[in-house]
C-alpha cells in the first residue's frame, strides 16, 4: 500500500481569475475535499491565487470559505483606512472634499488607479502569518505558484519566490482598480492580462493530472457591455479567450462554474457563487472519484493551526527618504524595536502611515531574527506636491456652494502644507491654511477664513432696541474676516492641544434699520485662544462607535469698538459625544455641550447662537432642531441632543432626534441651567452617503413655538 500511495499520479491544480466569480474556487475545493484529493501542486491568478495561495499556506476550503465571509469587500476595493489612523487635519480633509486629482505643471491627472491596495496588503500579510518567513513557494505546504503581469513589457511573470502576501497582492492587481506592486524591479499588474490560467507553469511543476476551474467571463456582446468594470474585464479576454480554447484541451477534469449571472465585483453573492462552484464540481464526481479509487485511506486535508496574533519585533529597518526622517515614520507606526505588538496595531502603524498621502509604495516583510521578527518597511515617496480637490455643499444659511480647492505639499519646509479654498456660490467664502507638522513635536500654522451670508436673525441677537420698530427679526448681512497664527501637538499620543493669536473683522448691516443707522458693528477684534481635541468616531456624520470630547477657551483683548461697547473678557465652551451600537445597524448617539462668558459684558454676535441644521457652524452658531436658523442667542448655554439612526440599506439611513438647551445671561452663576430645559426641539430625518458627501433632509419641530420646519443640505459641510 505505502508503494501504492508513493506511485500514484501527482495531481496539479489551476485556478484561473475573475474577481468574485472566483467564491466558486472555494466550492470546487471543498468537493475535492470531501471526496479526498490531496492536491500535490497549485498554480492561480488573480483570485484564483488568492484562493490557492491560501490552500497552499494549510488552510482547508471551509476555513478559507471563513476568511471570506468575514472580509468586508467594499472596504477593501476603496482602500479603506479607518478614520482613527488619521490625524486631525487627515479626518477634515477627507471629510470636505468630494474628488481629489493630482495637478502638476499646470496639468490635471487622473489618479493611477482606485486603490493602493494597502487594505488587502495588510489582510493578506495577517492571514498568511504561519508562513511570513517562507520566500520559496515550492516550500509551502503545497508547492505553488501565481501569475503576474510585467506592464511594461507586457510578458507574465511567474511568481514563486519572495513574500508570499506581495506575490498574491500583484497577481490580483486588477488595472486601474488596483496600483501596479513592484517586485523585483518589475511593475507588476493582474496575471489574467497575460495568463489567466496557468496550466503549463503547472505541468511543469511535476503535475501528471490537472484539475482546472475556469471562472473567467466569455466574451460579451454590446448589449451587455454596459460599465467600466465590464469593459476592462472584455479587454483582458480578447487575449486570452483564444489561448483558453487550447488549455481547455489541455486539461484533464476541468471544471467550468456556470457563473454567467454575476459580475467580477458581485461580492455580496458569494455564498451563491461558492454554491455553484460545488454543483459543477459535482458534474463532473466520478472523474474525480477515479483520482483516489486504488486509495485504501482517503485523504483528508487538516486544519490549519493559526499561529497567535503576536509578533515580538526585533529591528525596525526603513528605506532611505529624502523629505521624511525616521522617526517621523516610526511616530507614525507607534510601536519600536524590542516591542511586543498584534497584527492590528501593525495594521494601525501602516495606515497611519497611509493616511498622509505622502508615499505612493507601502509594503513590508517580516524576517526572521532568532525568536524575533525584524520590520523591513519599503517606502517611495509621492512625487505628487500639488492637488486639485472640488466638493459641492448646500445648506439653508450659506445656501449652494462648489468647492474648489488647492493643496500643496512641502513648499517651503518638507513637512508643510498649504491649502486654498474657494468657496463659489450665493455667498462668495475662502480659507486658507498653511501648516508645519512636527508630529508629537510643537506644529505651527497659519489660517485665514471669510464667511459671509444673508440672514433673518432674531432681534436679541443684537444689543441694539428694535423695540420702537415692532419687530421680532431683522435681515443681516454677515461678513466675518478670521486670521489666526496657532500652534499644537499630540498629548499621550491622542489629544490635541494647542492655542494661538487671533485677528477677526466683523461687518453686520442690515436694511432692516434703513431709518436707522444700518451698520451694527463694523470692529476688528484681537483675542489669545487655547483648545484641546480628542476625537474616535469611525464617521463624522453616521458614527457607530466612538466618542469625541473638545474644550476652547478665547480671551478677547482688543477691539476698533465701532459700537464703543466693547470690554475684554472671555469665552469657554465644551463638548462631548458618544456613539455606540445597540443592535445590527442601529445607533445611540448622544451629545452634550455648553459654554459660558466671564469678565466684562459680551459682544452679542459672538455668543452662543442656535437654530437650524446642517451647516458649518463657525464662531459659536449651534445647530438646534425646531428652530430656525439664528433664532436664538444668549452669553451661555447648555445643551444636550439624543439621536437615534438606523440603517436600513447600505448607506441609507433613517434617524430621530429630540434636543433640549436652557440659555441665558450667566446662568452658571444661578441653577438656572439645572432647571426644567427651556427650548426643545425634535427631528426626523433621511440621510444618504454619498462620494459627495452626506445627503439629508429633516422635519423637525418644538412644541414651545408650535412651528415646523423642514431643512434641506448636500454635501460634506464647509
Amino acid at each position: 500500500m505505502f508503494s501504492q500511495k508513493q506511485n500514484r499520479p501527482k495531481i496539479g491544480l489551476v485556478l484561473s481569475g475573475g474577481g468574485a466569480k472566483g467564491f466558486a474556487h472555494i466550492g470546487v475545493l471543498k468537493v475535492l475535499e470531501e471526496a479526498g484529493v490531496k492536491i500535490d501542486y497549485i498554480g492561480g491568478t488573480s483570485m484564483g491565487a488568492v484562493v490557492g495561495g491560501l490552500y497552499a499556506v494549510g488552510y482547508n476550503a471551509t476555513q478559507i470559505d471563513s476568511i471570506f465571509q468575514v472580509t468586508n469587500f467594499d472596504e477593501l476595493i476603496n482602500d479603506f483606512i479607518p478614520r482613527s489612523s488619521k490625524n486631525f487635519y487627515e479626518k477634515s480633509n477627507d471629510e470636505l472634499y468630494a474628488l481629489v486629482l493630482p495637478f502638476n505643471k499646470f496639468s490635471i491627472g487622473i489618479p493611477e488607479a482606485l486603490s493602493k491596495g494597502m487594505y488587502n496588503f495588510n489582510l493578506l500579510s495577517r492571514i498568511t502569518r504561519n508562513v511570513r518567513h517562507v520566500r520559496d513557494f515550492s516550500k509551502l505546504s503545497t508547492p505553488f505558484l501565481c501569475i503576474g503581469t510585467d506592464i511594461e513589457s507586457g510578458k507574465q511573470v511567474v511568481l514563486n519566490k519572495g513574500n508570499l502576501a506581495q506575490a498574491l497582492l500583484a497577481s490580483s492587481a486588477f488595472p486601474s482598480l488596483f496600483s501596479p506592486v513592484e517586485i523585483d524591479g518589475k511593475l507588476l499588474v493582474d496575471g489574467g492580462v497575460t495568463n489567466n490560467y496557468p496550466i503549463d507553469e503547472v505541468r511543469k511543476l511535476g503535475a501528471d493530472i490537472i484539475i482546472g476551474v475556469d471562472v473567467q467571463d466569455d466574451l460579451r456582446d454590446r448589449t451587455t457591455l454596459n460599465d467600466a468594470t465590464k469593459i476592462l474585464v472584455q479587454i483582458t479576454n480578447l487575449h486570452s479567450i483564444e489561448k483558453m480554447k487550447n488549455n481547455v484541451l489541455k486539461t484533464d477534469i476541468y471544471i467550468k462554474p456556470d457563473i454567467t449571472d454575476y459580475g467580477v465585483i458581485s461580492f455580496d453573492k458569494g455564498k451563491e457563487i461558492i454554491q455553484k462552484g460545488e454543483e459543477a464540481t459535482f458534474a463532473v464526481f466520478e472523474k474525480i472519484k477515479e483520482l483516489v479509487r486504488n486509495d485504501s485511506i482517503l485523504y483528508k486535508k487538516p486544519k490549519l493551526k493559526v499561529q497567535r496574533d503576536s509578533l515580538q519585533i526585533g529591528d525596525i529597518n526603513i528605506t532611505e527618504l529624502d523629505n521624511f526622517t525616521k522617526d517621523y515614520v516610526l511616530g507614525k507606526l507607534k510601536f519600536k524595536p524590542g516591542t511586543t505588538i498584534s497584527y492590528k496595531q501593525l495594521e494601525v502603524g501602516v495606515n497611519n502611515i497611509n493616511a498622509t498621502n505622502n508615499f505612493s509604495v507601502i509594503n513590508y516583510s517580516l524576517d526572521s531574527n532568532g525568536e524575533e521578527d525584524d520590520f523591513n518597511l519599503n517606502l517611495k515617496e509621492n512625487a505628487t506636491k500639488t492637488y486639485l480637490k472640488f466638493g459641492l455643499h448646500y445648506d439653508g444659511l450659506f445656501k449652494s456652494a462648489v468647492l474648489l480647492n488647492l493643496t500643496r505639499k512641502r513648499t517651503l519646509f518638507k513637512n508643510d502644507i498649504a491649502s486654498l479654498d474657494f468657496v463659489l456660490g450665493d455667498n462668495f467664502r475662502y480659507n486658507f491654511d498653511y501648516y508645519i507638522e512636527n508630529g508629537y513635536n510643537l506644529s505651527f500654522g497659519f489660517k485665514s477664513s471669510f464667511n459671509q451670508f444673508n440672514r433673518n436673525v432674531a432681534r436679541d441677537i443684537s444689543s441694539l432696541d428694535f423695540g420702537p420698530l415692532g419687530i421680532n427679526s431683522i435681515n443681516i448681512d454677515f461678513s466675518d474676516i478670521t486670521n489666526q497664527l496657532y500652534f499644537q501637538s499630540l498629548f499621550v499620543q491622542k489629544f490635541l492641544i494647542g492655542g494661538g493669536l487671533e485677528y477677526k473683522r466683523l461687518k453686520i448691516t442690515s436694511e432692516t434699520l434703513a431709518a436707522m443707522d444700518p451698520v451694527i458693528d463694523n470692529s476688528d477684534y484681537i483675542s489669545v485662544f487655547g483648545y484641546m481635541r480628542y476625537d474616535s468616531f469611525d464617521d463624522k456624520y453616521f458614527p457607530k462607535k466612538g466618542w469625541y470630547g473638545s474644550g476652547d477657551i478665547k480671551s478677547y483683548l482688543l477691539s476698533s469698538d465701532y459700537t464703543k461697547e466693547f470690554n475684554t473678557y472671555s469665552i469657554v465652551k465644551g463638548e462631548f459625544g458618544i456613539a455606540a451600537t445597540v443592535f445590527k445597524n442601529a445607533t445611540v448617539k448622544f451629545q452634550t455641550e455648553a459654554g459660558f462668558s466671564f469678565g466684562n459684558e459680551s459682544v452679542t454676535f459672538f455668543n452662543f447662537i442656535l437654530g437650524g441644521y446642517g451647516y458649518n457652524q463657525i464662531n459659536n452658531f449651534r445647530h438646534f432642531y425646531g428652530y430656525d436658523f439664528l433664532s436664538i442667542a444668549a452669553n451661555s448655554y447648555v445643551k444636550s441632543t439624543v439621536t437615534m439612526d438606523y440603517e436600513f440599506l447600505k448607506n441609507n439611513h433613517i434617524n430621530f432626534a429630540a434636543n433640549y438647551a436652557n440659555l441665558g445671561d450667566r446662568i452658571f452663576e444661578s441653577v438656572d441651567w439645572i432647571s426644567i430645559p427651556k427650548y426643545s426641539g425634535y427631528g426626523i430625518g433621511y440621510g444618504l452617503e454619498t462620494v459627495v458627501g452626506p445627503i439629508e433632509i429633516k422635519h423637525t419641530w418644538s412644541p414651545e413655538t408650535k412651528k415646523g420646519y423642514t431643512w434641506f443640505s448636500v454635501g460634506f459641510s464647509f
